[in-house]
């Protein structure tokens, strides 16, 4: 219910919690473009639903009868291999085709290895007007180490490891390889930005980065990829380091 009132929105009174009537993306995205990310996690049951909006422009709002015409281009992306979904019964095979009118595929990371320089540099300079931290300088060595990484979480990974970089490079030094878990921490500390940081504002940036962790980590706070792990602090330590700041889980 709640997938669909997002999408094709509710009346008051279908459902509980649901105490007003709501318009839904698709409706608020007439006569315009509606960005659908991560398209493979849809439910099964609602991709009937999602089919008709895209081959009839038509949906009914949940718990009411009439029927309503949107006009709606859609672009859908997903990181699922849709085939495979589709023989497993987990997706649609008419609702991909509807969906493939002109696919484009982003290779991963990994298999881009010339676009992980520019954008760690990239990266470094965002990081650094976010933070108002010095830019980090990357050293060969270290790009050596980003080169060597598989990212299993690809550029949005990359994006978080040259942040946590920045934030902990602003007392001192940095081991980029501790921070990808490809050698253990101490062995190479020679990434620098030379700051003293009031601790005001690094209380500022530990916020930041344990949100930025929960984020890549959707909420995931203690177990194998989860946000103390991505920190590489003990789970409990960062349950009461998140309690002592006010973040709850996204």
């Amino acid at each position: 219910e709640l997938f669909e009132s997002e999408f094709f929105g509710h009346v008051r009174g279908s459902f509980t919690g649901a105490i007003k009537d709501r318009v839904g993306r698709f409706e608020l995205a007439d006569r315009g473009t509606l960005f659908l990310d991560e398209v493979g996690e849809i439910p099964l049951d609602l991709q009937s639903k999602l089919l008709r909006v895209l081959q009839e422009g038509e949906l009914e709002r949940v718990g009411e009868a009439a029927t309503r015409k949107v006009d709606v281009r859609v672009i859908a992306a997903t990181n699922r291999d849709l085939p495979a979904e589709i023989r497993g019964g987990r997706f649609r095979e008419d609702l991909h085709y509807r969906l493939s009118v002109f696919p484009l595929e982003a290779p991963p990371l990994r298999e881009r290895a010339e676009d992980v320089e520019p954008l760690a540099l990239h990266f470094a300079r965002d990081a650094s007007e976010k933070f108002g931290l010095p830019l980090v300088s990357l050293k060969r060595r270290h790009l050596d180490d980003l080169l060597a990484y598989n990212w299993p979480g690809n550029v949005r990974e990359l994006q978080h490891v040259i942040e946590r970089a920045t934030i902990m490079a602003s007392g001192g030094r940095v081991d980029v390889g501790a921070l990808l878990g490809t050698r253990p921490a101490g062995e190479d500390v020679s990434l620098t930005a030379g700051q003293v940081v009031p601790l005001a504002k690094l209380k500022k940036l530990e916020e930041a980065s344990i949100r930025s962790a929960l984020e890549r980590t959707r909420g995931k706070v203690y177990g194998p990829g989860g946000a103390a792990e991505l920190l590489g602090v003990n789970p409990s330590t960062l349950a009461s380091r998140m309690k002592s700041l006010g973040i709850e889980k996204p």
